[in-house]
């Protein structure tokens, strides 16, 4: 029996933006708070009216504009068309975990949809955010990878993922009542570095200071990675003390290739030196994200060797239990295979802890929520075809 999926005939790497029909509308998260009071000036518009408007999206959360009782009602709907048009709509929510856990599926400008999930523990409020509409990795066991590549979002786009999640913490939708959000992912839907600048105006307005900003701190924001090392390289270079995550899933090359195929680029020994750098200038220790899939990467002997890869480096392993994906060959390690795995980490004093499987039931791998709203879609046009056809 084969440990590991044949090699592809034809890796496709996708790293630049697809053409779009339209361009999202500008959004004032879009912008630096210098550019946002010059934006205003620039309209004839005082440069406070940008701090005003600061206050009512990164502190109160609010975009309403009716409620914006301190700007002038003739005011109010230029501000609101100018400087935060909606870019996205909820189109469905599921809840599982008692209430704890929350996926949002969100509708664009141009009716791409995207994913985020809000996850609420004891000592802390989590939201995973996508930074792309699919993802042109094309990871053969990530939902979002075979989906391919739709567009890269906006900063504007992906910074009002965490301003709805900001909000439903305020408003007390979770249980337990009002909350804070505290930690912001980036490992939802889409290759981050991928996106890269969108992405860092987002990670600069999640981290600036209320009111230009979210005033999350740097430490409790993760970005992830498959192991584009250029991106890497210029996150080191960012002066942010963010949490750099490695999408790795398997120490070995020779099963990489096939896993996650930009390692045709950038080899393991490559990413983990990356890795490495980072550590070595923001002083953060990184994490390796390691989904674990039933006789494809869980063996001991590949365990054994990230332990003898990891023993000497400021790294944390993070083993994700796989969540399957519908008609799926890639499912979830046995549970002895899964424990031995940490044992032989921990044997070379390599932090590793298990992610909490949480969103099972609520289609909760990335991609899912949106492939089955997609597929729902279809199936009703095809049902509203076949009708008008008889």
């Amino acid at each position: 029996m084969t440990t590991s999926p044949s090699q592809p005939t034809e890796i496709k790497l996708v790293f630049d933006e697809p053409k779009q029909r339209v361009k999202p509308p500008l959004h004032f998260a879009d912008l630096s708070p210098e550019e946002r009071k010059a934006k205003a000036v620039e309209l004839g518009i005082p440069a406070y009216r940008a701090n005003q408007m600061s206050v009512h999206f990164f502190t109160h959360f609010n975009d309403d504009p009716d409620s914006w009782t301190d700007i002038p009602k003739d005011l109010r709907q230029t501000l609101a068309t100018t400087f935060t048009p909606k870019l996205i709509s909820l189109v469905k929510s599921s809840v599982t975990d008692d209430g704890k856990t929350r996926k949002d599926l969100w509708k664009l400008h141009d009716g791409v949809l995207v994913e985020s999930v809000l996850m609420s523990y004891s000592d802390r409020t989590t939201v995973c955010i996508s930074s792309q509409a699919g993802c042109g990795m094309n990871c053969p066991f990530c939902a979002t990878g075979q989906a391919g590549l739709t567009r890269n979002l906006t900063a504007g786009e992906i910074t009002a993922q965490v301003v709805a999640a900001a909000r439903i913490c305020a408003s007390g939708e979770l249980p337990g009542g009002a909350t804070r959000l505290s930690n912001v992912v980036f490992m939802g839907m889409g290759e981050p570095m991928a996106n890269y600048n969108a992405v860092m105006r987002a990670v600069r307005n999640i981290t600036t200071p209320q009111p230009d900003g979210l005033g999350i701190g740097a430490r409790s924001v993760t970005v992830s990675t498959v192991g584009l090392v250029n991106g890497i390289e210029k996150l080191t270079e960012e002066n942010l003390p963010i949490t750099l995550a490695v999408s790795l899933h398997t120490p070995d090359d020779e099963l990489r290739d096939s896993l996650v195929p930009i390692n045709s680029r950038w080899k393991v020994k490559e990413v983990l030196e990356a890795a490495d750098k980072y550590e070595r200038k923001t002083g953060r220790r990184y994490s390796i994200e390691y989904a674990l899939i039933r006789d494809i990467n869980d063996q001991a002997w590949r365990a054994d060797l990230l332990g003898r890869l990891l023993r000497n480096r400021n790294a944390h392993v993070n083993l994700i239990p796989l969540n399957p994906t519908p008609g799926s060959k890639w499912t979830a390690s046995r549970p002895f295979d899964e424990s031995e795995f940490v044992r032989i980490l921990e044997g070379y004093g390599v932090p590793v802890t298990v992610r909490d499987t949480r969103g099972r039931d609520i289609d909760g791998a990335c991609g899912q929520l949106a492939a089955s709203e997609i597929a729902s879609s279809f199936e009703k046009a095809a049902e509203a075809t076949e009708g008008a056809t008889k």
